[in-house]
């Protein structure tokens, strides 16, 4: 059995329901809650500090944390919403407090440039995922009607951490570039590990960022041309998405 996640034609309300994958394959506006939220919310039942071996790796929480909501967003946010409203969606998922308000300096959303994209915020509104802030306050204050936001774990600090790692994902860190940029190298980041080489499928990287395969591997052509990646591949027949990282520059003795 698996848990599937349903849209009604108004996209306004949603249903959670275990069900076998025939039928999860056959309802329309359905996708299947991926494991890794399940995850996250089986660790709620049983809080407590994580084991040493993660708290010695630096960013190691924080890229499970971004990559657990990318992959919420994915089914929870319409199939092509545009990647500047998941990035924002994204930043207000994490910073949400425990009544699904979240408060965004004006430092954040200028580094964003999104404070003035007002359109970003009428496609979330329109979405029914939150409300509209008021613009004259500052900071902006927003309110989420995502009720799943409130079930998160673990607390608001560590999430705070890892939104704030989404904005600088080592180690595919970009400068101010175009939104579909920056969410393709977070993706990216949020499943790459500490082998050499990283992969994961096709279907995953389009539903996260909203493209067709075309546009993301357009996408990455262009991480490659930044320098930003060393190369990637795509194998067609497991339909499996692989990157490599630039390799460290020795530094020269002076």
């Amino acid at each position: 059995m698996l848990l599937a996640l349903t849209r009604d034609r108004s996209g306004r309300a949603w249903r959670l329901a275990d069900t076998c994958a025939a039928c999860a394959a056959a309802t329309s506006n359905t996708a299947v809650v991926p494991d890794t939220l399940s995850g996250s919310l089986r660790q709620q039942a049983s809080p407590g500090p994580p084991p040493p071996a993660r708290r010695s790796h630096a960013g190691v929480q924080e890229r499970e944390r971004v990559r657990e909501m990318l992959t919420y967003l994915g089914t929870a946010l319409p199939r092509f919403t545009s990647p500047a409203a998941r990035l924002l969606a994204l930043q207000c998922a994490l910073r949400a407090d425990t009544r699904a308000h979240v408060r965004l300096p004006a430092g954040l959303l200028r580094g964003m440039r999104l404070r003035q994209n007002r359109e970003v915020w009428l496609e979330l509104a329109h979405a029914g995922w939150l409300e509209l802030p008021d613009v004259r306050t500052l900071p902006w204050q927003v309110r989420l009607l995502d009720a799943t936001v409130l079930d998160q774990a673990p607390g608001r600090r560590t999430r705070c951490r890892a939104a704030d790692w989404a904005l600088r994902p080592v180690p595919l860190v970009l400068p101010a570039t175009a939104p579909a940029l920056r969410l393709t190298a977070l993706v990216l980041a949020a499943h790459t590990g500490a082998r050499p080489e990283h992969s994961t499928d096709m279907d995953i990287l389009t539903r996260l960022c909203g493209h067709s395969p075309q546009q993301t591997g357009e996408l990455l052509d262009r991480l490659v041309t930044t320098r930003t990646l060393r190369a990637w591949h795509h194998n067609r027949e497991t339909d499996a998405v692989s990157w490599q990282l630039p390799q460290p520059q020795a530094r020269t003795p002076t």
